[in-house]
């Protein structure tokens, strides 16, 4: 968590050195809340509550730790508010609807200051208006919401529009046209889909697959990186990474809060829809992708600047990475079959890096979105990671 000159200012004042020694770690000219050795932050209570809300008060706490679970993602008209998945409560549609927030959500958009409006792109040319971007959110809406068709047709529906848009010459399309444009395709998806049937994925896709899970999960700690170093812990990185690519033998540590199982064995897990809490896991899934589009973070500000078919594209990658994950969490527990919990931490994990991980808006990730935009590659990991081994 990383803290701003106001921040410091505040614990300085709290004189936590007093009792819990240095609470704040500088890496890279930056300071940050200091961690245990398991990751957790320094003032987390064995409750999980935090120790400067019991002692001071929310307002006493570093302002990214007050907004948690929510985000800011502004655009040219005001800024969304969206909320993490990340947070034990959201994953369980527990707590308080947001109306009920609004008052403590506007009083920290005012302290935030890089709430400033950005652009949100359709392509390198064409720049998105507020109300095209909310057509946008809501056709999408429309579509994952439907629950007259199969989940698994509304993920391959929402793979095959990204491959679809990103071809797409948005200057010829703009206003009440792209609305047009958008209801017609998504009214079209269940009879075109069918016309377009997609393949198992490739060998090099499932492995792409697996890979994109992998830059999900990875979640280097300041400690071990000063202590290890720079060149060593890049290296560690690469060949975690190039072992979740071969996906032979055991999977490699992911820090102590994720478990880890053989390649072979996740694979031999059934797929989340023969799970007999598969109920359960579809409105979890489909909660998190509508939260998702209409909270501002499939796109623009809310996911590294990125285009709107780049960002629906993620969207479709998060959704099949975190179920692919799902299934090795399972088999780390000697579950046949995913459960709720299994799904419920592989998506915690995906959208806690979401948006926060800069590397999950490199250009190499970026490269990983274009090879699987080719040969429908998109398509068949979505698919194949809901519905059988990936």
């Amino acid at each position: 968590m990383q803290l701003r000159e106001a921040d410091l200012e505040k614990l300085h004042a709290q004189a936590w050195e007093r009792s819990l020694g240095e609470v704040t770690v500088e890496f890279r000219g930056k300071r940050f809340l200091a961690q245990r050795p398991d990751g957790a932050c320094v003032f987390l209570l064995e409750d999980g509550k935090c120790r400067i809300h019991a002692e001071f008060g929310l307002e006493a706490k570093p302002l990214a730790c007050q907004l948690f679970p929510f985000n800011f993602a502004p655009d040219a008209g005001a800024a969304r508010v969206g909320i993490s998945f990340a947070c034990a409560s959201v994953l369980a549609n527990q707590g308080a609807a947001l109306p009920s927030h609004m008052r403590e959500v506007r009083r920290m958009a005012d302290a935030v200051p890089e709430l400033t409006p950005i652009r949100t792109m359709f392509d390198d040319a064409t720049e998105a208006t507020p109300e095209e971007l909310q057509y946008v959110a809501d056709a999408l809406d429309r579509w994952i919401a439907n629950g007259a068709v199969p989940l698994s047709i509304r993920i391959d529906g929402l793979a095959w529009l990204g491959q679809q848009l990103s071809g797409a010459r948005f200057s010829k399309v703009r206003g009440a046209r792209l609305q047009e444009l958008m209801e017609t395709l998504v009214d079209a998806l269940p009879k075109e889909l069918p016309l377009h049937s997609v393949q198992p994925a490739t060998r090099a896709q499932r492995a792409t697959l697996r890979q994109a899970a992998f830059f999900r999960l990875e979640d280097p700690k300041i400690g071990e990186l000063r202590r290890v170093g720079r060149l060593r812990a890049i290296f560690g990185q690469y060949l975690r990474s190039r072992a979740f690519a071969k996906g032979v033998g055991m999977m490699p540590a992911m820090g102590d809060r994720w478990p880890s199982a053989e390649f072979a064995a996740i694979d031999r897990v059934r797929s989340l829809t023969d799970s007999k809490e598969w109920s359960a896991c579809e409105e979890l899934l489909v909660r998190w992708m509508r939260a998702t589009i209409l909270g501002g973070r499939a796109w623009g500000s809310g996911y590294y600047g990125w285009s709107v078919p780049a960002g629906i594209q993620a969207l479709a990658l998060n959704v099949a990475c975190a179920c692919w994950l799902a299934r090795a969490h399972a088999a780390a527990f000697n579950r046949a079959e995913p459960a709720l919990e299994d799904l419920r931490a592989a998506i915690g994990r995906v959208d806690r890096s979401c948006g926060r991980a800069p590397w999950l808006g490199s250009r190499a990730e970026a490269m990983r979105m274009g090879f699987l935009r080719v040969d429908d590659g998109l398509r068949r990991v979505a698919t194949c990671a809901l519905i059988s081994s990936a």
